[in-house]
This record gives structure tokens, sequence and C-alpha cells, in this order.
């Protein structure tokens, strides 16, 4: 509008023909807004260009009809509201119903209650509990890849600390995710963690939860937790924010690890991987006050001291 302001005030003072050679733009253009401006700003916005009326719109007896009609059936549905119309009279399509309806409010919408989460409650203490989940490693990775073959990282990552441990694997069947369990209990144990806790998905590697047959067979993933005397904790369906630190961790690995790196076999695949783990644990954070996990347990365990 400030725009066409200023083109309209050049026209005025020194004509179309020059303000169309400066503004780059047409005579009919500039005689448009000249028509237009009353002096004031808002009268050069734009207008909406629908029309008033149409000639097929709705007469004032159909709309006398429908509102009567949904007065006494408020809550009647669509299809059969219409349906009912239609024996007293009423000669539109069903579309065109929704459409006038829908304009005039006559329509209840459902409305949704707000997702509203609970509170999270924060780990005090290392240990307390661990988030653990598999990542499908990309296969651009890996060049020399036989066909059906794939390989798996498996994540846990300690709520209070951040401090993970990565391991992987050629399969992620609950055999894996047992070992991987205990040689995350052993790590963990390093650093004096002793972990309570884990929670995870409701993947067959970790439950039979949702499984037909096995239903109330406990995984080797539970049994091995149970034998460590660890708690094992399922986050809900399809909802993995649930688990958000390990899922975050695994964006973070895609794009500080798997974007930049080949593996040529599974102990290169390996090797890597213990090299990123070291250097994963050593990056600051913003959770921990820009400390590293290695840094932020040793300042908890300074403040207990």
């Amino acid at each position: 509008m400030k725009y066409r302001q200023s083109l309209v005030r050049f026209a005025f003072k020194h004509g179309v023909s020059r303000a169309s050679r400066k503004y780059n733009r047409s005579r009919s253009y500039i005689y448009f807004w000249l028509r237009r401006y009353d002096g004031s700003i808002e009268s050069l916005a734009c207008r909406s260009k629908r029309p008033h009326s149409h000639p097929n719109q709705h007469s004032q007896d159909e709309i006398r009809l429908l509102i009567n009609m949904r007065r006494r059936n408020p809550s009647l549905g669509l299809v059969e509201f219409w349906f009912r119309l239609v024996n007293r009279g009423y000669k539109r399509h069903i579309v065109s119903l929704y459409r006038i309806m829908k304009r005039m409010n006559l329509i209840e919408r459902p409305r949704k209650k707000p997702y509203i989460p609970k509170p999270y409650k924060q780990m005090t203490y290392p240990g307390e509990r661990v988030q653990i989940d598999c990542k499908f490693v990309p296969k651009s990775c890996c060049p020399n890849l036989l066909a059906g073959e794939r390989y798996y990282q498996f994540t846990a990552i300690d709520e209070f600390s951040r401090l993970r441990f990565l391991m992987g694997f050629k399969d992620n069947s609950t055999y894996s995710a047992a070992v991987f369990l205990q040689a995350a209990v052993d790590f963990y144990a390093k650093f004096d963690i002793q972990v309570n806790t884990v929670q995870t998905d409701n993947g067959f590697e970790f439950t039979n939860r949702f499984s037909n047959s096995k239903k109330d067979k406990p995984t080797l993933f539970q049994i091995t937790a149970a034998s460590f005397g660890i708690q094992h904790k399922t986050i809900k369906p399809f909802t993995p924010r649930h688990n958000g630190k390990v899922e975050r961790s695994h964006r973070e690995d895609q794009k500080r690890f798997y974007n930049s790196r080949s593996f040529y076999s599974f102990q290169d695949y390996l090797n890597q991987l213990k090299v990123y783990l070291r250097r994963s644990n050593k990056i600051p954070m913003r959770p921990l006050k820009y400390n590293s996990p290695i840094t932020f347990l040793a300042l908890h365990s300074v403040q207990l001291v």
C-alpha cells in the first residue's frame, strides 16, 4: 500500500506517463489506483474479488426451509438431513447443502480435546533410568553388504547424565539385545553407575507384549534384565517421543557419523563405532549446561562429596 501511495502521489505531481516510466507500470494500472485513491492509504488495499451474489445461489425460501429444519433436527446427520429436505422440495445437491450449512455454522464440528502431556519426571541420579533403542545402519554407508544383510546399532543413554553406550550387531534379535544389555551394564559400572531401570519401545527384540503366540513368555532381554535386578519399562505404543532422548541421539548419530562414513566390513564398522562413542561422550550438551556427559558426571560426583 505504501508503494501504491508513492506511485499515486508521483502521478498526481508529474503525470501518468512519467509515473509509468519511473515505476515500470502500465498506464491502466496507474489509472485504476488513481480512481481508487481517496487520500487514505487504506483505500489502496487489495479488495476481495469474490462476487456478492451468484445466479445459482440458494433462494430465501430454501434458506428459510433449511434453517427451520435444522432448528427442529439439530443433531441429524448430513445425509439423512438432506434426504428429508429433498422430500420437502429441496432440489440442491448434498455438496451444495454442506457448503451453505458450513458457511452458516449449522454443522457441529467435533472439537478435539487438546493434548496435555503429563509432567515429565526428571531423573535425580545416574542410572535411575536408561533408555535403550535400536537403529538401522543406512545401507548407503555399507557398500560391500551382501543381499539381505543389515547392520544395527543398539544405543543406551542414561537420562540423568546423557552418558551413552553404543554397540553394533548384524541382527536385532532379542539375543543381540540381551548381549547389549550385559555390555551396557559393564560399561556403566566403569563410571560407578548402577542401572536400576531400562526403558525400551515395544519391539520384539525387547518384549513379546504384542506377540500373538508368545505374549506371556519373557524375552531373553527381559530375562537378562531380571538377572541383574533391573526393572524393564516399555513406552506407550506408537509414541517414540516417550523414548525421546535416545531417539534424538540417533538423529545426531545420523548427522555426525553416518552421513560422512563408509564401512567396508562389519569389523570396520565396529572399530569406527568405538572411536565415535568416545567422541560423542565428550561433546558438550545444552541440557547439561554445556558440559559433556563425562564432565557432568565428574561435577556431580564432586558435589556429592
